[in-house]
């Protein structure tokens, strides 16, 4: 098999006339970084303590069962992450020294090839010592002082293999399943990673232009926005560009602009714009707008933006944006990462990073930004994946290798 060239210049050769005829500066490979969830930063020590017994190995079965008559199902499969069974062996070296010395009986039970095994009962919050105590007494071969203790426990799942080794070491004999509760499945994240990666430089560089194109006229600041359609076989299809346009309309004294024309919001209207007008040509209606002031500015402002806002939708029966792909020159605000997620976006990639108002990004907001002076944002809300919210989607940051220059904006203000 041949080999496939990946070079940026046979990246921007494969793709449609009109997108090679927009890029106007270099394009170069960037760094794509995924996201960390609030979940996956917050939660990696938290801890809780279940309930632990011993019986020997031919009790295991039924004790397991009597449990399993006894509780609810959701504290008998509360923590799946987790051995339910343990051999003394397998067990942290500070329990087993521990258990082994409490009395001769445990240190026979750890010496040798031993015939007993540890058990999860369960989450201690959620059981009653007295009535385990009594319901075992009933399981021939245990112990006539019943044996139970109490012992911290991740009460999360592990993200890897290192992660599961270590809690194996420190809690309690841990499994990894090869997900991730806490985010995306991590083969979902590098498979997508793996799409995008050949040619997203040039869709952040078209962005790049136009968030420049918008400073230069006046219309807002220098925040850029590009839309794509990715299909199978990896064809890509230019849908929207838009920038900024707060300050048109408004002037800069006083207010921080329209809120209603950032980039994002702009060029998702624009991608509606495609349906309706595609939905128009269909039935062959047309409806004027009545609005004396155009809230959206939505309507293309610069040349580059008309030129992609006339290619029709390459797929005008689908939902708004479901499932296409965003590329940012700044993280959105909060109020441009919700219409991101209620427009049903796919992906989002953005370059810089606001630390004191942008909605994206998981980590604490601005209060150990170098550049901030002590500021503070508040929690991250990271908004691409939140447990609470009907939709969800794969985000990075990019890293330019030095090709596109640097937009700065003042921190506060919200792109």
């Amino acid at each position: 098999m041949p080999h496939e060239d990946k070079s940026m210049g046979a990246v921007l050769a494969a793709q449609d006339p009109i997108v090679q005829s927009l890029v106007r500066e270099e394009v170069d490979h960037g760094v794509l970084i995924p996201l960390k969830t609030t979940l996956e930063l917050r939660d990696d020590h938290v801890t809780g303590r279940v309930l632990i017994t011993r019986t020997p190995v031919k009790s295991a079965n039924p004790t397991i069962s009597l449990l399993r008559d006894m509780l609810p199902e959701e504290i008998v499969k509360g923590v799946p992450h987790l051995r339910r069974c343990a051999k003394p062996g397998d067990l942290p070296a500070h329990l087993k020294t521990q258990f082994m010395n409490e009395t001769p009986q445990s240190r026979q039970i750890h010496t040798g090839k031993s015939n007993w095994i540890y058990i999860i009962l369960g989450p201690e919050s959620q059981l009653s010592r007295d009535e385990l105590v009594q319901a075992l007494k009933t399981i021939e071969g245990l112990e006539e002082d019943i044996f139970i203790r109490s012992v911290p426990v991740p009460m999360v799942a592990p993200t890897s293999q290192i992660q599961a080794a270590m809690w194996s070491q420190h809690f309690w004999p841990t499994l990894y399943r090869k997900n991730n509760p806490l985010g995306p499945h991590p083969a979902m994240v590098s498979r997508s990673t793996e799409e995008i990666t050949d040619d997203a430089a040039i869709w952040m560089t078209l962005a790049h232009q136009v968030a420049e194109q918008t400073q230069a006229a006046g219309h807002g600041e220098p925040v850029g926005a590009c839309i794509v359609q990715r299909e199978e076989g990896n064809k890509v299809t230019l849908v929207a560009l838009a920038a900024d346009a707060r300050w048109r309309c408004q002037g800069k004294t006083g207010c921080t602009g329209n809120p209603m024309a950032h980039a994002v919001l702009r060029a998702i209207s624009m991608v509606a714009q495609k349906l309706v007008r595609s939905e128009n040509k269909r039935t062959d209606t047309f409806q004027t707008p009545i609005l004396e002031f155009e809230a959206f500015q939505d309507k293309p402002l610069l040349d580059d933006e008309q030129k992609v806002f006339e290619i029709d939708h390459p797929s005008p029966d689908g939902y708004l944006c479901h499932g296409l792909e965003m590329y940012l020159t700044h993280e959105p605000c909060v109020m441009c990462s919700m219409a991101i997620l209620h427009s049903r976006m796919g992906k989002v990639v953005f370059r810089h990073r606001m630390p004191l108002t942008g909605g994206l990004c998981a980590e604490n907001r601005g209060s150990d930004h170098p550049s901030l002076n002590g500021a503070d944002g508040g929690r991250g809300l990271g908004l691409f994946w939140r447990r609470e919210l009907n939709w969800s989607l794969v985000a990075w940051e990019w890293e330019s290798n030095g090709c596109l220059k640097p937009l700065p904006v003042d921190q506060m203000i919200h792109a």
